[in-house]
């Protein structure tokens, strides 16, 4: 099966051209950059890189459908362009569902080691809780909400995903759930981000906001289908 690596981008010309060349060029298809209305080069930099590089409106969840939709790829593999992903690792996320073990895989910061600084306290307590409320309503512990993860193309598909922001992730791990599918989170390493801010956690208020959002995303999925 081929692999499509996905990696939505927002003004990360400081990380984008390393993300991209540290791609395990043998063992994928592609790897598209989805260009989210960024203002700096990260569109020129991904494509110098070897990206494929295609246009999305803004929002986080646009990105990735945009790249899920363009893919050629049975099997996706997604991940932010901030550096702070192990794509060193990549072999590790989707080889379970190469070898028909797992449907969905997600890499773990919180069971592997992070590196100081890499996420902020709020991140960690939304994973936590997140965790804990899909645990009481469905049965299932997860303990990151990491965008690192692989799944097949058909998988996707069928989960007809709607949230086009920050709620991308926890929609897929939701509906992961609800659908029955085998799921399973591989612990990794995680980096500082190269460069630049983060979009979520980036400072308090931002935080807040993504938390709010997911909050949101939970009870909307919940009450879904």
């Amino acid at each position: 099966m081929k692999i499509s690596v996905i990696i939505p981008a927002l003004n990360e010309a400081e990380s984008i051209g390393a993300t991209v060349a540290a791609m395990p060029w043998g063992e994928i298809a592609e790897c598209i950059v989805i260009d989210n209305e960024s203002v700096d080069a990260t569109a020129e930099i991904a494509r110098k890189a070897g990206a494929r590089v295609i246009a999305a409106p803004r929002g986080y969840g646009a990105a990735m459908s945009a790249g899920a939709s363009a893919a050629v790829g049975e099997v996706l593999v997604f991940l932010d362009g901030d550096g702070a992903d192990p794509v060193e690792e990549m072999q590790r996320i989707v080889e379970p569902v190469m070898r028909g073990e797992a449907d969905l895989v997600l890499a773990s910061r919180i069971l592997g080691k992070r590196e100081a600084g890499s996420m902020q306290d709020s991140q960690v307590f939304a994973g936590w809780l997140i965790g804990w409320m899909v645990r009481m309503i469905y049965g299932f512990r997860y303990t990151d909400m990491c965008a690192f993860r692989a799944i097949k193309r058909e998988t996707v598909e069928k989960m007809r995903m709607r949230e086009m922001t920050f709620g991308w992730n926890l929609e897929m791990q939701i509906k992961a759930v609800k659908m029955g599918l085998r799921v399973r989170e591989i612990p990794v390493d995680y980096r500082c981000r190269i460069g630049g801010e983060s979009k979520v956690s980036g400072n308090f208020r931002a935080s807040v906001r993504a938390a709010w959002r997911i909050l949101g995303v939970f009870w909307r999925v919940r009450n879904s289908g």
